[in-house]
């Protein structure tokens, strides 16, 4: 699936990264229920790999995957001082890896809308080691500030409870967190704003929305296998 906000904007998306949890509630509770140490991850649609350093401290090993060749590179050039890491061309579809090779897979943003993913859940069920735990962590529009500027600029998308239905019944599990969306300052704010939502809802939310951080409801899903 193509990511027109990190493929087109990586720069300004950089600082959405920052900004998305910074208190580490999603890390926290992805190890309550899976710990990464001493063990060997994959993050599948990794982008310019911006969470495989904190991966790459505390595992034996960690393979960003990611389709778009120039985010690969950035992603390359992120942890070449990591001699655990390595960033590969590839997707979720075609994971470019041997089977039964990974013990955690971590999927923010990639997955997103559940329908659709069924050829990429095939590829965890052959690199996924048995007993290993695969994360997705996706907007829930149902909750917070920023859930409802979700559904005012993507009306179109599958209802919460298909998405719901859908993985609950391939066997994950939802763990519902709230966290923060919290910039250094508005300008950053704003010109993310602008590549996350389409012209007219950008708009809309920078004009009855003030300051630079919003409450942010995300699910975490997990499988293990």
């Amino acid at each position: 699936m193509r990511s027109p906000n990190i493929w087109e904007h990586p720069a300004t998306y950089e600082l959405e990264n920052r900004a998305v949890d910074p208190d580490g509630r999603i890390e926290s509770a992805m190890r309550e229920i899976a710990d990464w140490t001493g063990r060997d991850v994959l993050d599948l649609g990794c982008g310019t790999g911006f969470h495989l350093p904190g991966f790459a401290a505390d595992c034996r090993t960690v393979t960003g995957v990611e389709p778009h060749p120039d985010l690969v590179a950035i992603a390359r050039r992120r942890v070449r001082r990591h001699a655990n890491a390595q960033v590969l061309q590839g997707t979720a579809q075609r994971v470019p890896l041997p089977s039964r090779s990974v013990d955690i897979v971590h999927i923010r943003w990639a997955y997103f809308f559940g329908p659709g993913c069924e050829p990429g859940l095939a590829e965890l069920e052959r690199v996924v080691r048995r007993g290993g735990t695969a994360f997705v962590i996706d907007n829930d529009p149902t909750r917070s500030t920023f859930g409802a500027w979700f559904r005012r600029g993507y009306p179109h998308l599958d209802p919460p409870e298909v998405v719901e239905r859908f993985w609950s019944t391939r066997g994950w599990r939802r763990a519902p967190l709230e966290v923060s969306w919290r910039f250094t300052d508005r300008g950053d704010f704003e010109d993310v704003v602008r590549i996350e939502f389409p012209p007219d809802t950008a708009a809309w939310i920078l004009d009855h929305h003030e300051g630079a951080e919003v409450d942010y409801a995300v699910n975490l899903w997990s499988r293990t296998f």
